[in-house]
């Protein structure tokens, strides 16, 4: 294996030959800086906009974690336009297609995973898809007694794991929009509610990973590593499902007596005309067209299904209010903006993921994936050449990686791609914003337990 100092020569050699990659990077761990201080920030826009006036307006746009990679990679644009020997044609050119690579020509677009988190969150968030998400979920948790302890834990294990099969953006925001109004709403105390938060975050990022097509990391490798269905859930699935409940278990266990002390059911409306069938059989083939389309990398064809799902809910405004653009929106642009940063930092990450043993690369897989959205850590780890190699060695490898991306996409709000989705749809129940410290020392334990459990039951 490379000694320590080859690694050195090698990003320096990297640095020598291309000096805006250092510009580049200090911009990304700058975007990274603003989105932990933007609770800070937002305290700050609340006093400043009592006064009115452009100050107060500036603060809440920075104090907005979902506009703060966007923000950034404005900044990044605008210094590749006028850098000596990039210019226009080049930062256009790397803007559009979110690869660095002087030379790169066509290859499917880096942005249709954002445009992809839009569209389902969207689709997810729509009323149809919510009544039959609620009744499936509440009939689960009347049969555990109906308690607010029953939804938190049967919204908190079943939501996730329909990442797996919905993708995980439609689980965050079907499990985000359940915990809102069976749960957050009953006011728990601010502990509580950053450990739910801290569980929901973690246990979506592990319950993708039953199947090959659904979680953006693992959809990153598997056609790489040739990972076909039953590849993935024998190494990750069985582990992602004892993650999950272990973790469950644990924080009701440490929670119990607020738990047990809350009152209130689920959020009842007002009596309402039932939900025609082949209205939210419409909505779920929408949903899978738009998985589909993802999987085949094909934008136009999921961006005219989701044209045609606009004009179902607008022909069908009886049944359903019009779809809520903002927060997707918001979290399309926070995505967008993570790719076109992102997409510079392969020169010094993936020289570092290829010096890595098999505990190291787990490790730093982890770490990586709290600064970096777990889907780029895999993608990056996929293009090196150690792990692509056939053999049991390189096998543990590519196991050691995907495991701690799917196991650190808790830690923070940029470490899964869902994770933004969540937080906006949550917010309002953290007046002061979403603190990233607390974030991360309440996912700290679930995250220790998905990665034990990736390591002993694999």
């Amino acid at each position: 294996m490379p000694s320590q100092p080859d690694l050195w020569s090698e990003l320096a050699a990297a640095m020598s030959g291309d000096r805006f990659l250092l510009v580049g990077t200090l911009v990304f761990f700058a975007a990274v800086a603003h989105a932990f201080l933007c609770p800070s920030i937002t305290r700050f826009a609340h006093a400043a906009e009592k006064q009115g006036g452009f100050k107060g307006a500036a603060l809440h746009l920075l104090g907005e974690v979902e506009a703060v990679f966007g923000l950034w990679a404005i900044v990044l644009f605008a210094l590749m336009v006028v850098w000596p020997g990039k210019g226009w044609a080049f930062a256009a050119r790397y803007v559009e297609s979110g690869d660095y690579a002087p030379a790169a020509t066509g290859g499917p677009s880096k942005f249709v995973e954002p445009l992809f988190v839009f569209v389902i969150m969207v689709m997810a968030a729509s009323k149809p898809v919510m009544a039959l998400a609620s009744g499936v979920l509440g009939r689960v948790g009347r049969l555990f007694g109906g308690s607010p302890t029953a939804h938190w834990f049967v919204v908190l294990t079943l939501a996730p794991l329909l990442g797996s099969l919905i993708t995980e953006p439609a689980a965050m925001t079907i499990g985000a929009m359940l915990l809102s109004a069976q749960f957050y709403r009953l006011k728990p105390s601010e502990p509580l509610r950053y450990a739910t938060l801290a569980l929901l975050f973690v246990n979506v990022s592990v319950g993708g990973a039953l199947t090959h097509f659904a979680a953006p990391p693992v959809v990153m490798v598997a056609a790489k590593w040739g990972w076909g269905l039953k590849d993935v859930f024998a190494h990750f699935g069985v582990a992602a499902l004892v993650s999950i409940l272990l973790s469950n278990v644990c924080y009701l266990l440490w929670f119990r007596r607020e738990l047990v002390a809350l009152k209130g059911g689920p959020e009842e409306g007002a009596a309402e005309a039932p939900m025609p069938g082949w209205v939210v059989a419409f909505h779920l083939a929408c949903m899978v067209w738009t998985v589909l389309m993802l999987t085949e990398h094909r934008p136009v064809l999921m961006l005219g299904g989701f044209l045609v799902f606009l004009a179902f809910t607008a022909a069908t405004a009886r049944w359903q209010p019009a779809p809520g653009l903002r927060g997707p929106a918001l979290v399309g642009f926070f995505l967008a903006g993570l790719v076109v940063l992102g997409g510079m930092q392969g020169w010094w990450i993936s020289p570092v993921l290829s010096r890595m043993g098999e505990g190291a690369l787990l490790a730093v897989s982890t770490v990586l994936t709290a600064f970096n959205d777990n889907a780029a850590v895999t993608y990056l780890a996929s293009q090196v050449p150690a792990l692509a190699a056939p053999g049991a060695e390189a096998e543990a490898l590519r196991h050691a990686v995907l495991a701690g991306a799917l196991a650190g996409g808790g830690l923070t709000v940029i470490a899964n791609a869902p994770n933004p989705a969540g937080q906006s749809i949550l917010s309002p129940w953290f007046p002061e914003g979403v603190s990233a410290w607390r974030l991360f020392v309440w996912a700290l334990a679930p995250t220790g337990l998905a990665l034990g459990c990736f390591i002993c039951l694999r």
